[in-house]
């Protein structure tokens, strides 16, 4: 194996030898002499038409870009919007200048030109970024994600997250239509790179904004997938089935069937190892790389979890009218979990313990439905409706032992409970949405109409046996059936007008209603001398009702021309909130004003960078249980009352941020900054009181003083020259908290501060190998008003490793390696673990199947223990958790696209 490593290696070196490195520069002009900003220039092996390498214009015109190349002389192109591509020859040497480029207007005849321009690897538009999928080289039968991850500019995180120019994507389309839901990595995992010919990357819209053509979220970001032309019949599917030690198992299957605007896909599983399901990760499967990963860090999983899951969606447009969009969902999830608290509580002036044992099991069954129907009537009219329904049944048993203790660790209080919980959900909601458009400057009517249903039945059948010691010793017993019912009725209207005051300035008149009905009943019934349930406890028992009416009138302007998008809202925030006991007749009747401002700036020095600030109020009501004034004694050592005077929060939000990208150097380098602030005004926050049993009673109130600040900054850069990738990405994040809360009725206040560097490089060599280590570290800094001796600092570390090759051919070994150190535990607590995750994996028939062995935890060293620290304790915990396992699984492909079946990967790429 060393001799053949050797050889490998020397063909490499000789390859590159060949190979020459050479920048090249020049500025992009129009045949009258104005630089053209955002053109996409890039240049082509003569051969075979392989991208070498690419790059923008700036403002000025200018562009700039470095490459490697065995070839003497290469295809150059230039490709802008409304103008004539322009190609020529040019001969590599190390710097190669080529002054002024002029573009002439494109005259929309040369039908052989355009097919030209649609090679251009990255294409800038006004409010689109724009990725040739061709251009981006990936293993034959990759996915989604593998190609996002050759994207310059964007990032793929372990749990398949992604980030585009430093902004977090939050919804993947498909032709323009949703793929399954709003997951976007049933997406990424799935579909395959060799059906999708473009990428295309836009503000965030809500299908309303998408149809009166109102600017999105530029924080979010939707990636539009377009389907080659000739892929968009057929079908792709994939199974996998495995099996391995203590029992661990996992069965998945998804299969899609796609013509023109129709898409079917359905999907089922089965596992007993923590996953989703459908995390296809052709390294890792479904070893549920994230969640191992918390677990390492001492961040405990709830549990073990056995799912089943199945689904379905359905996607079709008719005559460019009609638009059906739906799916549903079925889940079952079987959960066991089992925890160890050890807890010490930090009084004003003393301190006490308390330690727990808590086992539980619950069985959940759950049904979702989601559709959305869409009419237009013609170019300018549309009406959507969008109904949802949720249901679960949840069946659990649950069994606590507890003891508290005094200072001097003797033994206070103690308590065994027990309970069967049935509950049952049922949640409805609809929406209907109704846009008029009038004529083509902007302005437009929009009324939306919004119900929603609630409904949770409880029965729980409740026992405890509570004792306390000392000069008050007793022993007290709770033997309870619980019948609890909580029902919420809401109602929405939102009108909004928009009027065309000037070119790209417009006024928004707009009126939201929010009704929102709650009622919880609560019927404690204690047990009689047969056991029955029979004696109603008046005392536990309520039938509480809340209702809430929310008026938002409001007036905004906005500007959206060029470099400029200003949008600003001014209005009234009212607020009634009543309440009323309808067993123990009291009532709460109040009326709250607020000033309603949401305003927003946002300027775009360049095409690829850009700076923007915001500002936003918003009031938040407490939940119906934080307003009940009734004791919940299902907990004995700490009994919750609410607290039915409580106004609602009112939150002042400010954030901002600075992003520039500068897509070049054979790969693309940015910039991406931002912070916000937060400060609250009546926050409602636990208040509780320590008796001399040590029992906690809990009520809410509202204080002020709370807020919060982060900012962070993040620097990317990557390059690619010919088969070499190299790619490192530098972050620093700084937050502060300042909480406000009540410890044994005492107001306090605690301030922390967290800085944490981190560093991710990533180097790979095409079909060979990627490897990608990491380093980060979090400095904790928290002061406290009372209990000053309690000040602490630390410092957590987090080193990974993760390495993939894909050589010898048809051969897959992947290893994830994550070390934690942990400055905050306990001593006799585990501070540090390694886990270690591996796969091998052998592709064969044609590379449709896969064979694979997969080793959770190599080592054996996940921790099942956690600190967690609090304004007013210090809590260690250990949890049942998922542990090392080894798994067989065999894993098999097939498609057909365009009438044409093959493996996975498709025809053999350009060399």
């Amino acid at each position: 194996m060393k001799q053949i490593l050797l050889v490998v290696l020397a063909l490499i070196a000789l390859q590159q030898s060949n190979a020459q490195d050479f920048q090249l520069n020049g500025t992009i002009k129009d045949n009258t002499g104005v630089p053209l900003e955002s053109a996409t220039v890039y240049v082509e092996k003569i051969s075979d038409s392989t991208l070498v390498t690419y790059g923008i214009s700036d403002r000025e015109g200018f562009f700039e870009m470095e490459g490697r190349t065995d070839q003497e002389k290469l295809n150059l192109f230039v490709s802008y919007a409304g103008f004539k591509p322009l190609r020529k020859v040019i001969t590599i040497t190390p710097t190669v200048e080529l002054g002024d480029l002029k573009l002439e207007v494109q005259d929309n005849l040369l039908d052989e030109v355009i097919v030209v321009a649609d090679r251009a690897p990255v294409t800038l538009k006004k409010d689109t970024l724009e990725f040739n999928a061709n251009s981006f080289e990936t293993r034959p039968d990759a996915n989604l994600e593998e190609l996002l991850k050759k994207l310059p500019g964007a990032e793929v995180d372990s749990d398949g997250a992604i980030t585009i120019n430093g902004k977090p994507v939050s919804r993947i389309l498909v032709n323009g239509k949703e793929f399954f839901g709003d997951d976007p990595k049933i997406a990424t995992k799935n579909l395959p790179k060799e059906i999708i010919e473009k990428l295309q990357v836009v503000d965030t819209k809500t299908k309303a904004q998408e149809f009166t053509g109102e600017a999105g979220d530029s924080e979010n970001k939707t990636i539009n997938i377009t389907i080659k032309k000739d892929k968009n019949k057929g079908y792709f599917a994939r199974g996998t089935i495995g099996g391995g030690t203590d029992g661990r198992y996992e069965m998945s299957a998804i299969g899609n069937i796609f013509k023109d605007n129709m898409r079917t896909t359905v999907l089922a599983g089965s596992n007993n190892i923590n996953s989703s399901g459908f995390d296809f990760d052709d390294v890792y499967g479904m070893m549920g790389r994230s969640g191992a990963r918390a677990v390492a860090a001492g961040n405990n999983s709830n549990g073990i979890t056995k799912s089943e899951t199945a689904g379905a969606n359905y996607s079709n447009e008719w005559s460019d009218q009609y638009e059906l969009n739906g799916d549903y969902f079925f889940d079952r999830s079987n959960t066991d979990t089992r925890s160890r608290t050890e807890r010490e509580n930090i009084l004003p002036d003393t301190t006490y313990y308390s330690s727990s044992e808590n086992t539980s099991n619950a069985v959940n069954d759950r049904h979702r439905a989601n559709a959305r129907f869409e009419v237009e009537f013609d170019t300018l009219t549309r009406l959507s409706y969008s109904p949802r329904f949720t249901t679960s049944k949840t069946k659990s048993v649950r069994n606590t032992m507890a003891s508290s203790s005094d200072g001097n660790r003797d033994l206070v209080n103690n308590t065994e409970t027990s309970s069967q919980d049935d509950v049952y959900n049922v949640d409805f909601r609809n929406e209907v949405d109704f846009i008029k458009r009038f004529g083509s400057r902007g302005a437009f009517l929009r009324m939306e109409v919004s119900q929603s249903y609630n409904n949770q039945e409880n029965d729980n059948f409740y026992f405890s046996e509570s004792e306390f010691f000392g000069d008050d010793a007793r022993t007290e017993v709770q033997d309870q059936f619980i019948d609890e019912d909580e029902r919420e009725y809401q109602y929405g209207l939102e009108v909004e007008q928009r009027l065309v005051l000037a070119t790209d300035f417009f006024m928004d008149l707009a009126y939201d209603f929010s009704s929102s009905k709650s009622t919880n009943s609560r019927y404690v019934y204690d047990a009689d001398s047969g056991g029955a349930y029979t004696a109603l406890n008046d005392t536990l028992s309520s039938n509480f009702e809340v209702n809430t009416y929310r008026h938002t009138p409001n007036i905004g302007f906005n500007y959206d021309h060029e470099a400029w998008r200003i949008n600003t809202n001014v209005g009234l925030l009212n607020t009634i909130l009543q309440n009323e006991n309808l067993l123990n007749p009291a009532s709460f009747d109040n009326t709250y004003n607020n000033l309603y401002l949401s305003a927003r700036v946002r300027y775009e020095l360049e095409r690829s960078k850009s700076i923007s600030i915001d500002y936003r109020t918003n009031a938040n009501t407490p939940s119906i249980r934080q307003l009940q004034p009734v004791a919940d004694r299902t907990n004995p050592l700490n009994i919750v009352v609410g607290n039915p005077a409580l106004r609602p929060a009112y939150s002042h939000n400010i954030g901002g941020g600075f992003r520039s990208f500068n897509f070049g150097a054979g790969g693309g380098s940015g910039i991406f900054s931002s912070f916000d602030l937060s400060f609250t005004e009546n926050q409602v926050v636990a208040v509780s009181t320590i008796g001399d049993d040590l029992r906690r009673t809990t009520t809410y109130a509202n204080v002020d003083g709370a807020m919060s600040a982060g900012a962070r900054v993040f620097y990317t850069k990557s390059t690619r020259k010919e088969e070499h990738e190299f790619r490192y990405r530098m972050s620093l994040t700084g937050n502060y908290n300042k909480n406000v809360g009540f410890t044994n009725g005492t107001l306090f206040n605690s301030k922390r501060i967290s800085v944490s560097p981190g560093i991710r490089l990533t180097y790979a060599i095409q079909e060979v190998f990627e490897v990608n280590p990491s380093y980060s570290l979090t400095y904790n800094d928290t002061k406290y008003s009372i209990n000053e001796d309690r000040n602490e600092d630390f410092i957590n570390h987090r080193v990974g490793f993760e390495a993939t090759t894909f050589w010898p051919k048809n051969v897959i070994f992947g290893n994830d390696i994550s070390y934690n150190y942990n400055g905050n535990v306990s001593p006799g607590f585990q501070n540090s673990s390694i886990l270690w995750n591996t796969s091998l994996g052998y592709q064969f028939l044609d590379e449709k199947a896969t064979l694979k062995v997969k080793v959770y935890d190599v080592l054996d060293q996940v921790v099942d223990t956690r600190r967690i620290i609090g304004d007013d304790y210090i809590q260690d915990t250990n949890s049942l958790i998922l542990t090392q396992y080894a798994m067989l699984s065999f894993t098999y492909k097939l498609s057909n696209f365009g009438g044409q079946s093959g493996r996975p990967g498709g025809p053999p790429r350009r060399r």
